[in-house]
């Protein structure tokens, strides 16, 4: 493990590359190992009855589904309403290949006024830890350029399942 535990109390972290089933353990026992208590975003309807209390202090946050920007303005509000709170996304979306990395990671940051933390499982040299904490700029393909620098020859544990380092929104003028 290398890096040092962020140190800003409120961030996005950065789950990547993400292309095996393996990989939310091994994050959650880096996060562990840095004394981050990790928050996660799960469909409302996951949080209703009996495992409510347990999800949630599992660090659950339930959210609404409906439409992207629904869920950016809730997990914004998540964030303005903590004094602390280490938001992990995996922007691949998935543990199959994608073309393009979801926003979603990106557009949650931005609202929210918090920095994105660069975590990363790198199986390829056996290496987890964090990276460095950006500020994001509002120039999507600037601050893109920044993260895939960073990601550049990290390999998930099965490379042809990670998703291309890339917005959609990268490509709109």
């Amino acid at each position: 493990m290398v890096g040092e535990r962020p140190r800003e109390p409120r961030f996005v972290l950065v789950a990547a590359p993400h292309g095996s089933n393996w990989d939310a353990l091994v994050m959650l026992l880096c996060a562990r190992h840095f004394g981050v208590r990790l928050g996660w975003l799960g469909k409302a309807e996951a949080f209703r009855g009996p495992l409510r209390p347990l999800l949630r202090r599992l660090g659950g946050i339930p959210v609404a589904r409906g439409t992207p920007h629904q869920l950016v303005t809730t997990t914004a509000e998540a964030f303005r309403s903590r004094k602390e709170l280490a938001l992990a996304i995996a922007p691949d979306g998935t543990r199959g290949f994608r073309d393009h990395w979801r926003s979603g990671f990106y557009h949650i940051a931005l609202t929210a006024g918090v920095p994105l933390v660069l975590g990363f499982l790198d199986w390829g040299t056996r290496r987890t830890g964090v990276g460095p904490t950006l500020r994001l700029s509002d120039d999507v393909r600037a601050d893109m350029d920044r993260i895939r620098s960073f990601y550049a020859g990290m390999s998930a544990r099965r490379p042809e399942r990670t998703s291309r380092v890339r917005l959609l929104e990268e490509d709109q003028p």
